[in-house]
């Protein structure tokens, strides 16, 4: 498997890629957030390890940001915070597990391990259809009917939240709280504008309009 490690502590970067590495997985090491989230999102993984206490961007910040742009990697994050509540607020950020340091090597490899089978297995879709429309996680493309379609990130994320539930409604507070992870109501038309936004990308040349809009209910992708 290829595994990011975001990790800033040199003798636990150094225990992990022996732990994982004797097993011949490939351990890239980033040491800040920052330089974290650009591997992140510049290539694919099987698996990031994570640690919650990061220099530059913190790891809760970095994966709420992954999360934010459709990077659905499975993340272990690593933390010396044991509390429930650390816990809760890791696996709300969008980690997939949570290992508390310190710990041993044969529960290390097997979280990571059972992560990488989940991902491998499609566990975790890395691709969405609904009709015409096919989004790849990986390549972060949008194709609609074999053409390409350019968007920004947030409408990236935006059309994947309404495809994970294709032919549902999705309410104006869900894509809030997935999209932008608000939990309270901006009183802006921040929903609106990007979706108007993603509709006229989508249906570029003229096509017929693929989201559905119900006053009440919210938004929907059609599946035929």
């Amino acid at each position: 498997m290829r595994i990011l490690l975001a990790e800033d502590d040199v003798d636990t970067i150094e225990f992990i890629e022996t732990c994982l590495v004797d097993l011949d997985h490939v351990v890239s090491s980033a040491g800040c957030g920052e330089q974290a989230l650009l591997l992140a999102c510049s290539s694919p993984w099987d698996v990031i390890i994570l640690d919650r206490m990061l220099p530059e961007l913190d790891g809760l910040t970095l994966l709420r940001t992954l999360r934010g742009r459709g990077v659905m990697t499975p993340v272990l994050m690593l933390t010396a915070l044991g509390r429930i509540e650390d816990r809760v607020d890791g696996l709300d950020a969008g980690a997939d597990d949570y290992l508390v340091k310190p710990f041993a090597p044969a529960e290390l490899v097997s979280r990571v391990q059972a992560l990488g089978r989940r991902y491998a297995q499609g566990g975790i879709a890395t691709k969405l259809r609904a009709g015409p429309l096919e989004i790849d996680l990986i390549a972060r493309e949008v194709r609609r009917g074999g053409r390409v379609v350019t968007l920004q990130p947030r409408e990236f994320r935006l059309l994947e939240v309404l495809m994970r539930q294709a032919g549902e409604y999705v309410t104006r507070t869900m894509l809030l709280e997935q999209v932008w992870d608000f939990h309270f109501d901006p009183q802006t038309k921040i929903v609106e504008t990007h979706m108007s936004r993603l509709r006229a990308k989508l249906n570029e040349g003229g096509l017929p309009d693929l989201i559905e809009t119900a006053r009440g209910a919210g938004y929907r992708v059609r599946t035929t």
